[in-house]
């Protein structure tokens, strides 16, 4: 069955993610306040909006991928937002990464509009995406999450629900901890071997199936080695997720030593500009500024 899905949002996350929904058969209408980025969806057999609220007229799943809460809060409770627009009962499926408690908020207010609302943060970025096989992590009610779920299974592989509005933004905060510290600690340890003249390329390889193995290492090493700058994330986006990170273990009286170090490298990256860079310039912090990407 064909699903009917607005997609408010399609920028690098939001194009794939609709590159991919439309490439799996299913009817997109989409939004974006940047015309470019939504004719280039519309070029792959997306349809065009003209607001959220028309593009959410025509759905029965409105899916939105946006960088921060207050931009969600616009499209969606805004003027011409997917309130105005929305039939009763939709479901909303916010594949942002933004704060736990702004999750809560919106699902109880989308409640009282006689919306629904899951929250449904990811993991993998565009390649995975082309591929649907993104890992989700998602907050909401059982009902709403299997019904989310016909959906989110022509984006991802493994998809699991982590408990009632807010716990998906939650646990990938949890992911985002974990893939900071990691791509550091990679970064650090390729620094090592350049310097103590080892192979550093072969590493990968060499320990490949051990306890130090990681997608990240698999990955990014050779990268790093290789000084490959191209852009497939932004260390600003990790500054935003650490410091959620951050904010969430001060309510809850947590210590993390090691990721408010992790976030002051990012810290220092983005103020030097190279917040729009992706992870691979954490390399960076140990080699000094290279020739980077235009």
């Amino acid at each position: 069955m064909t699903l009917q899905i607005a997609l408010i949002g399609a920028g690098a996350m939001g194009g794939a993610i609709g590159a991919r929904l439309v490439e799996t058969g299913q009817s997109v209408v989409v939004f974006d306040l940047d015309a470019d980025k939504a004719n280039a969806l519309i070029a792959k057999g997306a349809v065009g909006a003209n607001s959220a609220a028309e593009a959410a007229a025509h759905a029965d799943y409105v899916i939105t991928s946006l960088n921060a809460p207050h931009i969600v809060e616009a499209a969606v409770f805004g003027e011409h937002g997917v309130a105005d627009g929305a039939k009763p009962g939709t479901l909303i499926i916010d594949m942002s990464s933004i704060d736990p408690d702004a999750t809560k908020s919106f699902a109880e207010r989308a409640a009282g509009l006689g919306l629904r609302w899951v929250d449904s943060p990811l993991s993998g970025g565009a390649p995975k995406v082309a591929t649907g096989e993104l890992t989700l992590m998602v907050g909401g009610a059982d009902d709403d999450f299997a019904e989310a779920r016909e959906v989110l299974q022509h984006l991802a592989s493994n998809i699991t629900h982590m408990g009632p509005a807010g716990a998906g933004q939650t646990t990938k905060l949890i992911n985002q901890v974990l893939c900071g510290l990691n791509f550091l600690a990679v970064a650090e340890a390729t620094q090592l071997a350049l310097d103590a003249g080892v192979d550093a390329a072969k590493i990968p390889t060499a320990l490949k199936g051990g306890r130090a193995d990681s997608a990240i290492l698999q990955e990014y090493m050779p990268r790093f080695v290789a000084k490959d700058y191209r852009r497939t994330g932004r260390i600003d986006n990790m500054v935003k997720d650490l410091n959620g990170a951050q904010d969430l273990a001060r309510r809850t009286n947590t210590a993390m030593p090691m990721t408010a170090t992790c976030a002051e490298v990012h810290r220092l990256l983005t103020a030097a500009g190279l917040g729009g860079e992706d992870q691979a310039a954490l390399m960076v912090y140990f080699t000094g500024p290279p020739k980077l990407a235009d």
